[in-house]
């Protein structure tokens, strides 16, 4: 007895000199979970250079594989300073239903000892960043071969301030929809729902390619879209199982719920692609590993592996039908199918999210009183503020672009690509 009291002693005093010294029991971040989310962090970051720029350059002409790219990079670096300056702030500082302050602006009071959850606040601004910058990479693919490049970069900055960071806060930062209960784990509607459709306005704003239909319209390059498949596809575990915020098991669930969805996504779309057209192709397995990716994203963390292999089958044959048969219905030349594949995907994704959350379904179940109808519209409710908010924003966007600057090169630049006609570079020397 004597014992006892005395070894509480000495622990309590241990415990209240801690401080003195540096050290405490409760404050800071946790060293796993920041190394953790820290990686999770750099594979995003790897997902958009040079993973989205390999995917895009290598679905477009040879004459435009290089602008493609630049505005990849160009928009990655240019989103990433307007994510400190305010993004970050106005997405997840306190605010109203529908964006945040600027308590933040220029990461204004993050300091090394700043903490969000059991990770280093600088770390959080880093992870969500490289959400920020492969939304707007996402879009190029819609636009390319014939936007300016003066004109992207316009639309971006404002496209990022009033669409993207508005529904970041929405969804991920105490806003509107998630005080509703939406259900988006890592960016169902923040990333490729509202990426695909600015992407589908911009192409119908911009018009066909001129060389649309033609065989110069071909992919340049299937290896190296599939090279940026492949880094996609080791990205996105990041992406994913980062969103767990910590390495728990959550995120190892939304690590094995990525990879049974892309199985299913892969080979989905290439039996449909083969029933259909009589062959599979590599072009079609890449699409069908992106549809899959997409799919599981808003639903990776709660939905149990069973539910994982259907979204990833069930986004396969969306993906193939969203390009083959939707694409024609729409008339739109979305040159690497960015709607086709986040849009249909991501928006298939986010409703079978608010049924295989179910318990009974193997997920993590519902709020508590929350029914899977109930749930259902929520999703419902927050795909469709995420098509209009990012719809009239991405219209308005693109057409000050075209006041300002002019939204479309000319037909010669066009015809001669956009490498030498906007950059003065080729990406192969002619024989």
């Amino acid at each position: 007895m004597k014992q006892g009291i005395i070894y509480r002693g000495l622990t309590g005093a241990i415990s209240a000199m801690l401080p003195v010294f540096g050290y405490s029991e409760t404050a800071g971040a946790d060293r796993a979970d920041n190394g953790f989310m820290l990686i999770s962090a750099a594979l995003v970051y790897f997902m958009t250079l040079p993973g989205i720029a390999l995917f895009y350059g290598g679905l477009v002409r040879r004459e435009n594989v290089l602008s493609v790219m630049t505005q990849v990079i160009v928009s990655f670096s240019l989103v990433l300073l307007l994510w400190v300056f305010y993004g970050y702030s106005m997405a997840f500082s306190e605010g109203n239903g529908f964006t945040g302050y600027l308590s933040y602006a220029f990461l204004s009071g993050i300091t090394t000892e700043s903490t969000s959850g059991s990770i280093s606040q600088l770390t959080h601004v880093l992870f969500q960043g490289s959400f920020a910058a492969i939304t707007v990479a996402l879009i190029t693919g819609a636009l390319a071969e014939r936007i300016r490049f003066s004109a992207f970069l316009f639309f971006v900055i404002i496209w990022f301030s009033l669409a993207y960071v508005p529904m970041a806060h929405m969804v991920w930062g105490g806003g509107w929809l998630a005080e509703k209960g939406a259900l988006d784990f890592a960016g169902g509607t923040v990333v490729h729902i509202n990426a695909a459709v600015a992407g589908l306005v911009g192409a119908y704003l911009l018009g066909p390619r001129l060389a649309r239909g033609k065989s110069a319209a071909k992919p340049h390059s299937l290896p190296m879209v599939f090279t940026g498949t492949a880094i996609l596809y080791v990205g996105w575990f990041g992406f994913n199982a980062g969103s767990a915020g910590k390495a728990d098991g959550t995120a190892a669930l939304a690590f094995i719920n990525t990879v049974l969805a892309v199985a299913g996504g892969v080979l989905a779309w290439v039996v449909a692609e083969w029933s259909i057209r009589g062959k599979p192709s590599l072009l079609g397995a890449c699409s069908g590993c992106i549809g899959g990716l997409v799919g599981i994203t808003p639903a990776a963390g709660t939905v149990g592996v069973c539910g994982a292999i259907v979204i990833g089958l069930v986004s396969g044959v969306a993906g193939y039908w969203g390009v083959t048969v939707l694409k024609r219905w729409l008339k739109v030349d979305d040159v690497c199918d960015v709607f086709g594949i986040h849009g249909v995907c991501g928006i298939a994704g986010c409703l079978l999210t608010g049924i295989f959350t179910a318990d009974a379904l193997g997920g993590t179940g519902y709020a508590e009183g929350v029914t899977m109808l109930r749930q259902l519209w929520v999703q419902t409710e927050s795909i469709i503020v995420t098509v209009i908010w990012s719809g009239v924003i991405a219209y308005i966007a693109f057409k000050l672009a075209a006041l300002v600057v002019g939204l479309r090169c000319t037909a010669d630049d066009e015809i001669s690509g956009l490498d030498i006609s906007s950059h003065g570079e080729r990406a192969y020397t002619r024989s």
